[in-house]
């Protein structure tokens, strides 16, 4: 598979919806990841992210303004133990209940779909961290519907045993602006990844369609020590 560049990836397409990155730093010392999300409505960009615990929510910048807060308002990043979640949507708290149960990613998600948004169905990525005695791997998932049949689930799960130094995984929901939005193909796209923290996030931030970005979330991680740093950005200050 050949690597993309993710400011490519993100300038050729105006409307990835919500997206997920996970893979490791360049220097190899860090597990990265990286979550955004876009809207078109006034009620999707009428979000921002905050730290919640060592995650994040999703919470309405303006609470007057909210409409159907359903699959809007939720908990994109849970920690459990040495296992860091990332999804787009409320599916993240169904994995954390799962593995606290000893069930595995791919079990905890058997129990959801993708989203009961007709004509979009709109498909629910996730992605689990797992970091252990030095070790890093990480595994991405997407639920969809069966070419907008919303009788038919399609499910994938993608393992990524230890990663190679400055490389990742890019996953998100639509493959571009539309009518309905037509919904994510293929394999997690194989992208570089290259910088410290600050640069990573800032080359993300820059080149989201500057009138469909909502809220970026970026993590690394280190590796060796667990010890994490965070960055934030919301549109709406």
């Amino acid at each position: 598979m050949q690597k993309k560049c993710i400011k490519e990836e993100l300038g050729s397409n105006s409307y990835p919806g919500r997206g997920i990155i996970i893979g490791k730093s360049e220097d190899g010392t860090k597990a990265v990841t990286a979550y955004f999300i876009m809207g078109r409505s006034s009620n999707s960009r009428n979000r921002v992210f905050v730290e919640d615990g060592e995650g994040i929510r999703t919470e309405a910048f303006d609470p007057s303004k909210l409409e159907d807060p359903s699959l809007i308002i939720y908990a994109p990043v849970r920690v459990l133990g040495n296992k860091t979640i990332v999804t787009n949507g409320d599916q993240t708290d169904t994995i954390y209940d799962g593995m606290d149960h000893q069930m595995t990613f791919e079990q905890s998600l058997r129990s959801r779909e993708f989203e009961p948004d007709a004509p979009n169905y709109t498909p629910r990525i996730s992605g689990i961290m797992h970091i252990e005695n030095g070790v890093y791997n990480y595994a991405m998932s997407i639920l969809k519907s069966n070419n907008g049949d919303p009788d038919s689930c399609q499910r994938f799960t993608y393992a990524y045993q230890n990663p190679k130094a400055g490389e990742g995984h890019f996953i998100h929901t639509y493959m571009g602006d539309g009518n309905p939005l037509p919904s994510y193909e293929g394999e997690p796209t194989l992208i570089g990844i290259h910088g410290d923290i600050e640069s990573f996030t800032e080359n993300i931030w820059n080149n989201l369609n500057e009138d469909n970005k909502v809220s970026l979330f970026v993590r690394f991680i280190d590796i060796a020590t667990g010890t994490y740093e965070t960055r934030i950005i919301n549109k709406n200050k």
